[in-house]
């Protein structure tokens, strides 16, 4: 076993957005889900089952289905993304805790995610948190090259001029932390909450024991007021 990296030394925080940002159990990104299926269906002029297996078969070898899309079928960016983020976003709720408790963590607050800005925005103005972050890295300011590409960190790192060594990721996938960690990165991965019914897949839950995992936590808020009270 190793000794799990501190943040005593860390004056970049990086989070990704869905299901990291809110909880797993609000299963927003289900409505995300069903309709990159739909997308698939049309396009590819196929059942919902197979589109289904195409679906989840693209995000996992490719990082995302749209980039699945693109490669595969000539589908363009924008129409995806125009498409698959027109979702209701009322089930998500204003959350000052949280807000109060990445305000008290010293230095920069940068999101990374695969989604598009627009619908960061849409988010962080429910949760209350539109104020809080510095920047927002997307699927767009990637080059469309999703996570968990080498080249889609080297990018962020590079346009933010973020020092790995003195940073902090938080995401819901470990897969997504293998790089940043190679990089020097505290890395800190959260899990739905183990009393709530969430949907995943069972590749999405893997990584737990993972030794680019320095933590695992069901409480980023929580996790976060504390770092905040240390600092």
């Amino acid at each position: 076993m190793t000794t799990p990296r501190t943040f005593t030394h860390i004056d970049t925080w990086v989070f990704d957005l869905d299901n990291t940002l809110y909880p797993h159990h609000v299963n927003l990104w289900q409505q995300v889900d069903a309709r990159i299926g739909e997308f698939v269906s049309s396009w590819l002029n196929v059942s919902r089952e197979e589109a289904r297996q195409i679906q989840k078969d693209y995000y996992r070898r490719f990082g995302t289905t749209m980039r699945g899309m693109m490669t595969q079928h000539g589908v363009r960016a924008d129409d995806y993304l125009a498409y698959v983020h027109q979702i209701d976003h009322s089930p998500l709720e204003p959350n000052p805790a949280m807000g109060a408790a990445i305000a008290r963590l010293r230095g920069r607050k940068l999101i990374l995610t695969n989604g598009s800005v627009d619908h960061v925005d849409k988010v962080l103005e429910r949760l209350g948190l539109a104020g809080h972050f510095d920047a927002v890295f997307d699927i767009i300011a990637a080059e469309l090259e999703p996570k968990p590409a080498p080249q889609t960190y080297r990018r962020f790192l590079d346009l933010h001029q973020v020092d790995p060594t003195r940073s902090a990721m938080f995401e819901d996938l470990a897969r997504n932390l293998e790089v940043p960690h190679q990089l020097g990165m505290t890395t800190v991965l959260v899990v739905p909450d183990g009393s709530k019914e969430v949907v995943r897949e069972d590749w999405e839950l893997e990584g737990r024991d993972a030794s680019h995992v320095d933590y695992v936590i069901d409480d980023l808020t929580g996790f976060l007021r504390g770092l905040g009270a240390r600092s």
